[in-house]
Parts: C-alpha cells; structure tokens; sequence
C-alpha cells in the first residue's frame, strides 16, 4: 500500500529526505564514473605501456644488440657471447627490461643474461615462430609456470615481447625481452590521475549545482502538496456544510411532519366511534409512517454522520450497521478502543471510510454477514470491515469499477493524507476485508 505523511490536518512533506536520496544517487553516479574512467585509464594504460615495450625492445634490438651479434654466438662461442653479454648489461638492461633471450628457430637458447639458461633448448610457441618466420613483433604476458621461465618467477608478473634479429650470415634469431608489468599498471595510473582531476571534479561541481535545484523543487513539491490537502479539506468541509443542511432541513422538516401525521393517525385510530374497519386502516397507516421514519432516519445517518464527538465512535458505527441490518445483513461490532477514543479528526475519517466500506457490502458483496472491528495497533487506530460475501480480485480495482469501489478509492487519498492506509483482502469466493490503519 502506498504511505502518505504522518499529520492529520497539515500533512508533512519531508525535504531533506528525497534531497539526501537524489546526493546518494549522484554519490553513486560519481562512484560509478571514477570506476569507470579508472577502467578505461588502465586499459588506454596498457596499451601504451605494450607500445612503449614494443618500441624500447625494437629499438635496443636493432640499434645496440643486433650490431654485436656475431656467427660465433650460434656456436657457442664465448667470445662472441661475452661480447654481446657486455652490451646487454650495459645499455639494454634498466629497472623495468629485467630479462633478455636469444633463441635459435629449433629453440635453443644462446644467449640470456641469466647464464644457466644458455644452451637449453624448450619448444618455441606458435607465435614465437610466426614472429621469427614473418620478421613481426609480438608482446604478451609471461607464462612463469613455463620451465624456460623459472628463473623470472622471482620478478613477479612480466611482459615480454619478442622480435627477430639477424646474424652477419643473415640467419634469424629470435631476440626476447622482459619488462616488468608494473610499469603497464603505472601508465595506466598515470593516464588516471590526468584525467580523474578535470571528470570528478565537473561532476563534483555538477552535483554542487544540482543539490540546490533538488532542494528547491522537493520544496516546491512540499508547498504543493500542501495546497493539495487544503484544497481537499476545504471540499469535504464544504461537503460536510451541505450534508449536515439537508440532513438538518430534513430532520426538522420532513421526518417532524412525518412524526406528528403517525401520532394523528394513531390518535385517530384509537377514537371509539370509528368503524373497526376504519380503526384497523388508521393503525396500519400509522405502522407505515413510522417505518417510513425509520428509513428517513437511517438514510439522515447515511447522508450525514452523527454528532462524533458527543455520541462518540462506537455509536456512529452501531447506527451505520442498524441500517445495514435493516437490509437483511447479520452484523456485529466490536469496538476496543481504550478511554475517549480517537480524536475528531479521526473518528470522522474511521466513520467516513466505514460508511463507504458499509456501502459496498451492502451493494455489491452478496454477504450474509458483516463485521466491523475497531482497535489500537500502538502506532494508530485499525477499522476493519469484514463480510463473507463473493469476493473479487483485488486487481480490478486499478481497472474497473465494476465491484463498486469507486468511494472507496476517493476516500483512499483522505487516509492517505493523514500518513495511513487502506488495504483491500479478497478473493473470489473468500469475501472481503477492508482494513484502514490511521496514525494518533
């Protein structure tokens, strides 16, 4: 069910509550966007830390260690490794190149940095021979788990990226070099930390402008809102005006005339020179009036509900379900309100969502039997209208009026201003309860 605010001549319509939602959202949008800016940065990152590898391996390749190899280095020849060994340490390793490897196209190693790795022979993935056979560069994650790399395994995560170099002969040899991932995360971060400043930052002042305009309309909402109740109570007083005039007009009018022609026609009927006939015509004339007093009666309750604050609740109800026995129904009332009971206010929403819960029974349910219980639940007072007639599906109410419900909704918005609630229970079948929860 939906919830109103919690006062029953003013309604609140709280501010800072829908403004604090809508900085959570943005909040939560913030968040989401430096997450995603701080995904894109670190792939963008990636790939131009892979770039910068590519390059730094191509050019220390071609520049600084393919001048130096020698056909010697294809034999072994300790010369010839020495020779580029000396190059490698001084102008090719550096903090993030931490590894280099020469390999053959059968995959032997002839030279390395790490001299235990020199002359061992392991198998050469498929692109390491396609990048050797198509003269291409390649790069890619390190595999630590491969036994040609367990002498990285100490570097942590490693780039490596492979190229071919050539011999005085013109033979191939597959030159390997590997960086430390570090610096991909750290271009990654550093693209980051260029970009995070100038996004967060127009959202940040982006939110800081919004905060006040959301502030603004929740107010605005609030004032109409308000306006909204006010109109509202000033219809159903005016409303009220009229009711209580013609129930006023008829009571002192009509059902007074009524009542003086039964006391006439039963004073005439008792008149001992009548004809028993005439006598019996009179009293049953009289009887007729009466009863038609009665249903005046019960109709001024219908159109008008009673003085609430002298009689009390518990009266207007027990005449609402006079009424409703009258029309054939079984009815029971139980009422456990403690002390005064609810103030006028209340009582009068109770009477007025009772009255229409009554009046579809009586229309619509086909029931044998209505019950009305009212009590405190510690938060407010619970009305509840209970009948055992045909039931309905709850959902045509949004539809269709088809079961009547039509002043049942209208008196829907009234418990919804005042912060309470009204639930319609039924089933085809299982008949109906109405229960209307409205706060002290």
């Amino acid at each position: 069910m939906e919830r109103g605010v919690r006062d029953e001549r003013t309604p609140r319509f709280p501010v800072a509550a829908p403004v604090a939602q809508f900085a959570l959202v943005g909040v939560l949008a913030l968040a989401i966007v430096a997450l995603a800016t701080y995904v894109a940065s670190s792939r963008i990152g990636e790939r131009e830390a892979i770039a910068d590898a590519r390059t730094t391996a191509l050019v220390r390749a071609q520049s600084r260690v393919e001048p130096v190899v020698t056909d010697g280095l294809l034999s072994g020849d300790p010369a010839a490794v020495a020779a580029v060994d000396r190059v490698v340490r001084a102008s090719v390793l550096d903090r993030s190149l931490v590894r280099v490897k020469l390999w053959t196209g059968d995959g032997t190693i002839v030279y390395s940095d790490e001299p235990r790795l020199v002359g061992d022979r392991y198998p050469l993935e498929a692109d390491e021979r396609t990048a050797l056979a198509a003269g291409r560069i390649e790069a890619g994650v390190s595999d630590l788990s491969a036994r040609e790399n367990r002498f990285e395994r100490d570097q942590g995560k490693l780039l490596e990226v492979y190229l071919p170099v050539r011999t005085p002969s013109g033979e191939r040899l597959l030159f390997e070099a590997y960086f430390r991932y570090g610096t991909v995360t750290s271009s990654g971060d550093r693209i980051w930390r260029s970009f995070a400043p100038i996004t967060l930052g127009a959202l940040v002042v982006l939110e800081l402008i919004q905060i006040p305009i959301a502030w603004s309309l929740a107010r605005r909402l609030r004032d109409r809102q308000r306006e909204r109740e006010a109109l509202l109570r000033k219809a159903l007083d005016a409303s009220d005006a009229e009711r209580r005039r013609i129930a006023g007009d008829l009571h002192d009018g009509v059902v007074q005339d009524l009542a003086g022609v039964a006391y006439s026609l039963a004073g005439a009927a008792r008149q001992p020179s009548l004809p028993p006939d005439t006598a019996a015509s009179l009293e049953r004339s009289a009887s007729d009036v009466r009863a038609s007093i009665r249903g005046l009666r019960s109709l001024l309750t219908e159109i008008y509900p009673p003085d609430l604050a002298a009689e009390g609740l518990a009266s207007a109800l027990a005449d609402l379900l006079t009424g409703v026995e009258a029309r054939g129904l079984t009815t029971e009332l139980r009422y456990g309100l403690p002390g005064p009971g609810p103030s006028p206010a209340t009582a009068a929403l109770l009477y007025r969502s009772g009255q229409e819960a009554l009046r579809n029974v009586v229309s619509h349910a086909r029931a044998s039997r209505v019950t009305v219980t009212v009590a405190a639940n510690g938060t407010g007072t619970v009305l509840e209208v209970a009948d055992d007639g045909a039931g309905f599906d709850p959902a045509v109410l949004a539809t269709s009026a088809t079961h009547g419900h039509v002043g049942l909704r209208g008196v829907t918005d009234l418990v919804r201003g005042t912060g309470g609630d009204i639930e319609v229970l039924s089933a085809p079948g299982s008949g109906t309860t109405v229960r209307v929860t409205v706060p002290s």
